[in-house]
């Protein structure tokens, strides 16, 4: 007969969530999770398989905390504008989310850029290609800009977007302010 869980799935996974965010995947140990989970390295893996496991889900929960932020871009109409709204508020998710170390999806990007690992590279390409695609339907609203100019600022944006999420991690407010202000002073 198995044993019934004695703690809510969400609750832990949005523990791991935030460890995996502070420290990194690598950088988060099992005794970690267990510690901050409140749950024993057993039940870890019954319910997530392994740690990789429970980083998956922790990459899911993040997104369902972000998905707001992504749904107003999406179904915004100021084009430019909205972008850079869509910057201050992916700032201002970590300080509501009780976490100022960036974005754990770019912060993610970077520690998995050099590895192997296929979910997780799979994840990130899907994320970063569907917020490069937005970009793209909103930077389009401008009907001035040619095809090539939209995806050069897409592209610039994108990479902005990583540069922020850094920034935010060990810049003041007024800086990362600055930051955004003249990313979007020529765009």
């Amino acid at each position: 007969m198995a044993r019934k869980k004695e703690y809510i799935e969400e609750e832990v996974i949005d523990k791991a969530m935030h460890l995996f965010w502070h420290n990194g995947y690598e950088n988060t140990s099992m005794k970690m999770l267990e510690q901050e989970m409140g749950i024993n390295k057993f039940s870890i893996y019954s319910s997530f398989g392994s740690k990789h496991g429970l980083f998956l889900k922790s990459l899911k929960c993040y997104n369902s905390k972000i998905k707001n932020i992504f749904e107003k871009l999406k179904n915004a109409s100021n084009g430019v504008e909205d972008i850079k709204e869509f910057f201050y508020d992916s700032v201002n998710i970590g300080s509501q989310l009780g976490n100022k170390k960036g974005c754990l999806l770019t912060n993610t990007y970077n520690e998995f850029s050099e590895s192997d690992d296929v979910l997780i590279k799979n994840e990130m390409n899907v994320f970063m290609s569907n917020l490069k695609n937005i970009f793209i339907e909103k930077l389009k609203t401008d009907a001035s800009k040619s095809e090539e100019t939209v995806l050069k600022q897409a592209n610039f944006l994108l990479l902005a977007k990583h540069g922020l999420a850094a920034a935010s991690r060990v810049n003041t407010q007024k800086e990362i302010e600055d930051y955004i202000e003249m990313t979007f002073k020529n765009i």
